[in-house]
């Protein structure tokens, strides 16, 4: 049977954004997540060292981001996102195997590289894909559901995570992980990738570099729009770590907390679902979008409470959808040659900003309770959604 014109780019959309939601779901399937917190504790870590691993986290990340997502740009962006998860199984099976802090350590070298291949490339690859088949502009749309699928695996694995451990303990949910990053390699293997890439990678690597950073310095309108994400992403990014130690200060079992997790995922599910009515939000709407979710955040944390929780949930939806509009507008703003690498530079502020705010809190941790500093974490957004007002205010005198 012949395909109508009307129908190859429907085919080829709907195989895109399929293995796209499946990736994303598995990528994110990680009944880890909930308790890796408390594992790294009761392996008697300290809050110094826990920070520590977090740090080292991000600044493997940091190092990596921007090579790799040069290198995303001169070879197969669909290999490195199928290498990135098999990485990361590693690091997980060497928690559970091994747990001591040489192991959390190692673990978190791996899970940071495998995040580093990835980062940029998935976002250029999807772009690019949808652009080839004249769908660039469900680009947003097709992000947000991305992270919904992505924060439904999240969620899924919070359900899962208290019953499997309530039976096996650290290891069982340590092997679940595991398989659910063998899975998303292998998903990863069906994303199509149609993109024509240069012959001297060598060559290609340099020059997207250099060139990339050149149209940084001189384009404003993509240098703002690179310097948003880290402004939105890094600081929320960085409390996700610290949620369990909150949840477990308002006085609830250790059995509890992954549901309660599961319920401030929850709502940023619902977040990343509202990308697609919300991508018409100016400078204004989304410094209020960016006040509000600080408030809430402050005003939850600092209850100390079940409703507290709730409206960090809500808080979170408000900076995922930020953080999703931030990827549009810079998307929309670069080229696709250099697409991956500026993409990776934006992760690269996050990044950095994130090792900050895990030596912030580990500072502000030694004499102040996790839900004060949470609230005081909440400064940063209130100082962004300024910056934001201002930036409007002064485009329209001009």
């Amino acid at each position: 049977m012949t395909l109508s014109p009307a129908r190859v780019p429907a085919t080829g959309v709907r195989r895109l954004t399929t293995t796209l939601y499946g990736y994303a779901f598995l990528d994110d399937f990680v009944l880890l997540y909930p308790v890796y917190a408390l594992l790294f504790a009761d392996t008697g870590m300290s809050l110094w060292q826990i920070s520590s691993l977090f740090a080292l986290w991000s600044i493997t990340s940091v190092v990596l981001e921007v090579p790799s997502g040069a290198w995303a740009d001169a070879v197969s962006r669909r290999r490195l996102l199928w290498i990135g998860p098999l990485l990361t199984a590693v690091g997980f099976a060497l928690w559970v195997a091994v747990p001591s802090y040489g192991a959390f350590a190692a673990g978190f070298v791996l899970w940071g590289a495998g995040g580093a291949l990835g980062s940029g490339a998935l976002e250029a690859l999807v772009y690019d894909e949808l652009d080839r088949l004249g769908a660039a502009g469900r680009y947003a749309r097709v992000m947000g559901r991305a992270r919904a699928a992505r924060l439904a695996g999240t969620v899924a694995s919070l359900g899962l995570a208290g019953p499997v451990f309530a039976q096996g303990g650290y290891a069982a949910v340590g092997a679940a992980s595991f398989l659910a990053c063998v899975l998303t390699a292998l998903t990863a293997t069906r994303f199509p990738e149609h993109r024509v890439r240069p012959d001297t990678a060598g060559d290609s690597w340099a020059t997207t570099l250099r060139t990339g950073l050149a149209e940084v310095r001189k384009d404003r309108s993509v240098r703002g729009a690179l310097l948003l994400i880290p402004a939105v992403a890094a600081v929320w990014g960085a409390l996700d770590e610290y949620t369990p130690l909150l949840v477990r200060d308002i006085g609830v079992a250790e059995a509890t907390v992954p549901y309660l997790i599961m319920l401030i995922w929850a709502g940023v599910t619902v977040g990343s679902l509202l990308t697609g009515p919300a991508e018409r939000l100016g400078p204004a709407g989304l410094a209020t979008l960016l006040a509000g979710a600080a408030l809430a955040l402050a005003v939850g944390a600092a209850s100390r409470s079940l409703a507290g929780i709730a409206l960090v949930s809500l808080a979170f939806a408000g900076f995922q959808l930020a953080e999703v509009l931030a990827d549009v507008r810079l998307q929309h703003r670069i080229d696709e040659s250099r697409r991956a690498m500026l993409t990776s530079v934006a992760s690269l502020g996050t990044e950095l900003a994130t090792v900050a705010t895990f030596g912030m809190y580990a500072l502000l941790g030694t004499d102040m309770a996790h839900s004060s500093v949470f609230a005081v974490l909440a400064i940063p957004y209130l100082v962004t959604a300024l910056a934001l007002a201002r930036s409007r205010a002064a485009t329209a005198r001009q």
